[in-house]
């Protein structure tokens, strides 16, 4: 596994905050229901998150969590590097401390084409992406998406104004 088991769950319920409430908070037990994912690891990872500026909370009636920024402006990598640090897929493969054109490993030259691959997909796929994919994925099964039913409050963002007025 090139990511932590906290990084790919971050991804997964991300992605599905993302699809379900992109301008909205949802509660941390609808999003496990709806995702599969276990409720008291999620809610730490998510805790983490807040502090981390992807996502933020509310508490009280329309609370829960919501994502800090739009959906088409979070990277899988801003959530690989709040979760797991520096992305694993730079590190050496085979775990050695120096791995590099000039002192490589073994398998250097087959790794560095994958993780340059890895790399560009991180860096260019965003939750928008992946909630499209996902909604994409239950129409192709012919299922529909498990949707909140609580409410949510409006998020606190700053809507754009016009100077001077």
């Amino acid at each position: 596994m090139i990511y932590s088991q906290a990084c790919s769950y971050a991804i997964r319920g991300l992605t599905y905050l993302a699809a379900v409430r992109p301008e909205g908070y949802i509660l941390i037990d609808e999003l496990c229901e709806a995702s599969g994912l276990p409720r008291h690891f999620v809610a730490k990872i998510f805790q983490d998150l807040v502090k981390k500026d992807l996502l933020i909370s509310a508490k009280g009636r329309g609370g829960g969590f919501a994502l800090a920024r739009p959906a088409d402006q979070v990277r899988l990598c801003d959530i690989v590097n709040a979760i797991d640090g520096e992305s694993p897929v730079k590190q050496c493969i085979v775990g050695m401390a120096v791995c590099d054109d000039a002192t490589a490993c073994p398998q250097h030259d087959y790794w560095k084409k994958i993780r340059e691959e890895i790399t560009a997909f991180l860096e260019t796929t965003t939750l928008a992406d992946m909630s499209r994919d996902l909604k994409r994925k239950y129409e192709q099964l012919g299922d529909e998406m498990p949707q909140p039913q609580s409410p949510s409050k409006p998020l606190p963002r700053q809507s754009p104004t016009s100077e001077g007025g």
